[in-house]
């Protein structure tokens, strides 16, 4: 199976290459992005493990133990239009699944399972009529695939959400953690979709949806009403999350730590917490009523 996943992605580089016309002339360097920025200043600056211009994955400490670090980054050479504002795209997708499966081979025989740490900031999917044509569904679910077995396996996952969290972008690349933390900062949002789209979608003006999401949590986008629906472990504030100093650095490394202690002290290190949200009442109500039914079949 494991093989399988990291063969899919060659597959997935030499369907990119065969799609673009225009050779590449030159290494592409991603260009700076808020979750470039905060990868680079948890790690302290860590080398990259592969080559990939919009994967970025390094080895580094987490309270004094190895882990893995992953941020999806812009590559506005990517040879996909669709996917180079940061966007996770077809070679993302089967990209991340490498970078996590490859932690779960490294540790299949250890005793202790390394953590990893999903540093987020996405805006979409990548949309897009040759991504749809060339199986992007599949990429992505390899993705969260990788995730969900790395933290069944016994691996501490950890999200981290320092800019956007959008869409099947974020379902690939974060949402699989067993604790999610993100910045309280008005550029940090988690939505199924942006509020252009959204609005087109219901059929109401911007400022229409924004009315509806006041009085509507799940439909909100500001990410303190997006945190009474107990996906998330714990919100920070920090001074400047786009521009942070050594006190803001040190409280998000605390809070990755408490995570980290967190999940170790968890014997189920599911995600069941998340139905313990203020807004997640008929989540747990229809919970129950599938257990009752479960239990009344045998």
């Amino acid at each position: 199976m494991e093989s399988n996943r990291i063969d899919g992605t060659a597959g997935a580089g030499a369907l990119a290459t065969e799609v673009n016309t225009a050779a590449d002339a030159a290494p592409r360097q991603a260009p700076s992005s808020r979750g470039a920025m905060w990868l680079r200043l948890l790690t302290g600056g860590a080398d990259a493990l592969h080559d990939w211009p919009a994967v970025r994955v390094c080895d580094a400490p987490l309270k004094g133990q190895p882990a893995r670090w992953i941020a999806v980054v812009p590559d506005p050479s990517n040879r996909f239009p669709r996917a180079r504002t940061g966007e996770v795209g077809l070679v993302e997708g089967w990209q991340l699944a490498q970078a996590v499966q490859e932690v779960i081979e490294m540790d299949r025989d250890a005793a202790v399972r390394r953590p990893i740490v999903a540093v987020i900031d996405a805006p979409s999917q990548a949309y897009g009529r040759r991504e749809e044509a060339f199986g992007i569904h599949q990429a992505l679910a390899g993705a969260a695939g990788a995730y969900a077995e790395a933290r069944l396996a016994g691996h501490p996952v950890i999200g981290l959400v320092v800019g956007l969290a959008m869409s099947g972008a974020f379902l690939a690349h974060g949402y699989q953690a067993n604790r999610l933390i993100a910045l309280d900062d008005p550029a940090v949002m988690v939505h199924a979709m942006g509020k252009a789209s959204a609005a087109r979608v219901t059929l109401r003006s911007v400022d229409a949806l924004e009315r509806l999401a006041a009085s509507v949590p799940p439909m909100a986008y500001d990410l303190r009403s997006f945190a009474t629906l107990g996906i998330l472990w714990r919100v920070l504030g920090l001074t400047d999350p786009a521009l942070p100093d050594e006190q803001d650095l040190a409280l998000v490394h605390g809070a990755l730590e408490d995570a980290l202690a967190d999940i170790l002290a968890d014997p189920e290190r599911g995600l069941e917490g998340r139905l313990q949200g203020r807004h997640r009442q008929a989540s747990r109500r229809v919970h129950a009523l599938l257990e009752a039914q479960w239990e009344a079949a045998d």
